[in-house]
């Protein structure tokens, strides 16, 4: 199944934005390179949205020039690559800034964003403010917008027959495919499996060899990555409502002009606007899709998941690095 955007939802979300007009002509004759490196797919709704969306708003003055499935970069490398002059864009996530900065690891916590429309209040937020200021001081990336992934769910190759997940503790002993970040790591635990560190890139093979009992992701990634040809049944567990951060090298951006910098800014926001709507879309049709392949869809008791999961956070390192009053202000605006 492709992903497709039509050129007048682009066109709108760009005059919406006011990308268009905004983005100058070269003044020198020289584009300004904006390398991506992402490990998701060319036809990933992020990728689609990134290339069709933010890519045409800043032609005008800039190259945008998208790597996928991490062919240029590791996944997970490249907020380094970043930092060190490298390369200048990539989508990266609260796991992975929660590396550097821990107190990131609230974004990254099962069952605290309620939702996408949860998820953008909480970035245009004041409470923002330190955090956005921390990752471009100390580590001299800008991020530009957020983009929402989706709801995450357990993905397993057993069959229900063999394996019903209802509660935590049916995932005992499974073996989880989670990110290699110690967040992740802990999240994966926080469902009762047992947490496997794996490259994305990797997930395909290690479900059809046995390698890992699952994975979780959200049902769009699924389709995208066709991880439902190695999957038997997906429990709906919703524990995680995942973002991802559109990143810019801070040393390129403050070399662009005001017009510059506001045509890249209206762009990146632009674009998860679309990518967003485009994803929700996905997530609410994509079930039938699944069935038909021989994918069991179901949904579990997600009232314990949340009450296990949010248990494991109580008193551990990861809440120890949370800034005082940053979870009740981020539950304030919720629904």
């Amino acid at each position: 199944m492709k992903l497709t955007m039509t050129r007048r939802l682009a066109m709108a979300a760009m005059v919406a934005a006011g990308t268009i007009s905004a983005a100058p002509a070269f003044a020198d004759g020289h584009a300004i390179q904006l390398r991506m490196s992402t490990s998701g797919s060319e036809t990933d709704a992020r990728s689609v949205a990134l290339a069709e969306v933010f890519g045409p708003a800043v032609a005008g003055f800039a190259s945008y020039e998208p790597s996928y499935n991490a062919t240029l970069f590791d996944q997970g490398t490249e907020l380094d690559a970043i930092s060190r002059g490298n390369l200048e864009m990539s989508i990266t996530s609260a796991q992975e800034l929660a590396q550097f900065f821990p107190e990131f690891s609230i974004f990254a916590t099962g069952y605290v964003h309620q939702d996408a429309a949860h998820q953008v209040r909480v970035f245009n937020d004041p409470l923002m403010a330190p955090f956005l200021a921390t990752v471009e001081e100390e580590l001299g990336v800008k991020l530009l917008s957020v983009m929402y992934l989706g709801q995450r769910h357990v993905n397993l190759r057993q069959t229900r027959e063999e394996l019903d997940v209802q509660t935590p503790a049916d995932l005992a002993g499974v073996n989880l495919r989670m990110p290699g970040t110690d967040a992740w790591q802990f999240l994966g635990a926080a469902l009762g499996a047992a947490p496997t560190p794996m490259a994305f890139t990797e997930v395909y093979t290690g479900l059809s060899t046995g390698a890992i009992d699952g994975q979780d992701n959200p049902l769009p990634t699924v389709v995208d990555r066709k991880f439902y040809e190695v999957t038997n049944q997906i429990a709906l567990t919703s524990h995680l409502v995942d973002l991802n951060y559109i990143a810019i090298s801070a040393e390129t951006f403050n070399s662009m002009e005001p017009a510059q910098q506001l045509a890249v800014q209206k762009a990146a926001d632009a674009a998860a606007a679309v990518g967003r709507l485009r994803q929700l879309e996905l997530e609410g049709s994509l079930t039938a899709f699944l069935e038909e392949n021989g994918v069991e869809v179901y949904t579990p008791d997600t009232a314990a998941f949340r009450e296990h999961v949010q248990a494991q956070y109580v008193g551990s390192e990861f809440a120890d690095s949370w800034p005082e009053g940053v979870l009740d202000a981020i539950n304030a605006l919720g629904n």
